[in-house]
C-alpha cells in the first residue's frame, strides 16, 4: 500500500511546482503587494489542509510462532488539518512559528490476512481494523526564507511537534478495542512552502512531512491483532493552504 503514499507525495509536489508560476504570473500584472508584511514582528493566519497518514510498525517475535495471522499491512488514510498560525519574525530570513490551535482528524487502519477468521465476529480472510484519531498538536518550527522576488517567496521549515490524541483508547479495558494506542506522541517535521503576496492577504501553499518518534502501541498479549505487533510509529504527509 505504500505506492499510494508515494502517489500522494508526487501529486503534492506537482501542485507545489505550479505555485511559482502562479506567483510570477500575478506579480507581472500588479505592483508590489503588502510591502511591509515581512517587516512586522508577528504574523497570524488560518491554516486548512489535507493529510495522508499511516502507521510504520514492527512485528512482534510472536508473529513468527503463530499461524492465525499471516500478513499485516498498514493502510494509508486521508484526513484534514485545521490550525491557527502564529509567526514570530526574527530577521529577514529566519522566523519561529507555531500553531497553538492545531487539530488533525485521521483514521488509520491495519489490514490482516487471517487463517481462521471468526465469522460470527465479522472477520473475513482479509480483515481491516480502523483506529480513529482526533489529535491536538503543538508544533514549534524554524523557518528559513529566501529573498522576496516581487510577490513571491519560497521557504523551508524544520521543527518538532508534540501530539495528544483525544480519541486514544489506551485506557479502555473492553476487548472491542483491538489495537490500543497511547495518547502522547512527538515527531520531527520538515517541509517546503511558498508565499504568494496578493493586495489584501498572503496565500501560502505548503508541503510537510512528519515522522513520529514515540512508540504508540499499548500492546495487549491477549488479543491476536495487538499481540502480533510490537512498535507503532506515526507517519504523515500534509498539504495545506494558509491565509495571512
Amino acid at each position: 500500500m505504500q505506492h499510494l503514499l508515494r502517489s500522494k507525495i508526487i501529486h503534492c509536489i506537482l501542485i507545489l511546482s505550479i505555485c511559482p508560476f502562479i506567483g510570477f504570473s500575478q506579480s507581472r500584472y500588479a505592483g508590489l503587494n503588502l510591502e511591509d508584511h515581512d517587516s512586522k514582528l508577528y504574523h497570524f493566519g488560518i491554516n486548512l489542509g489535507m493529510n495522508k497518514s499511516h502507521f510504520s510498525f514492527t512485528h512482534h517475535p510472536q508473529f513468527l510462532t503463530q499461524d492465525s495471522v499471516t500478513v499485516i499491512e498498514s493502510l494509508n488514510s486521508t484526513g484534514i488539518n485545521l490550525a491557527w498560525l502564529v509567526n514570530l519574525n526574527l530577521s529577514n530570513h529566519f522566523d519561529i512559528r507555531t500553531f497553538p490551535l492545531n487539530l488533525t482528524f485521521t483514521e488509520k487502519a491495519f489490514e490482516y490476512a487471517l487463517t481462521y477468521p471468526d465469522a460470527p465476529a465479522g472477520e473475513n480472510k482479509l480483515t481491516t481494523k480502523k483506529v480513529q484519531s482526533i489529535t491536538l498538536s503543538l508544533p514549534i518550527q524554524v523557518k528559513f526564507s529566501s529573498d522576496r522576488i516581487d510577490n513571491f517567496k519560497v521557504y523551508t521549515i524544520a521543527g518538532i511537534k508534540f501530539d495528544y490524541d483525544m480519541a486514544s483508547n489506551a485506557g479502555k479495558k473492553n476487548a472491542e478495542d483491538i489495537i490500543k494506542l497511547n495518547p502522547f506522541d512527538y515527531s520531527v517535521e520538515g517541509g517546503i512552502g511558498f508565499h504568494l503576496y496578493f493586495p489584501y492577504f498572503v496565500l501560502t501553499p505548503e508541503l510537510k512531512v512528519s515522522w513520529g518518534l514515540s512508540n504508540l502501541h499499548s500492546r495487549d498479549q491477549s488479543l491476536k491483532f495487538s499481540s502480533n505487533i510490537d512498535k507503532i510509529n506515526s507517519r504523515m504527509i500534509s498539504f495545506s493552504l494558509t491565509v495571512e
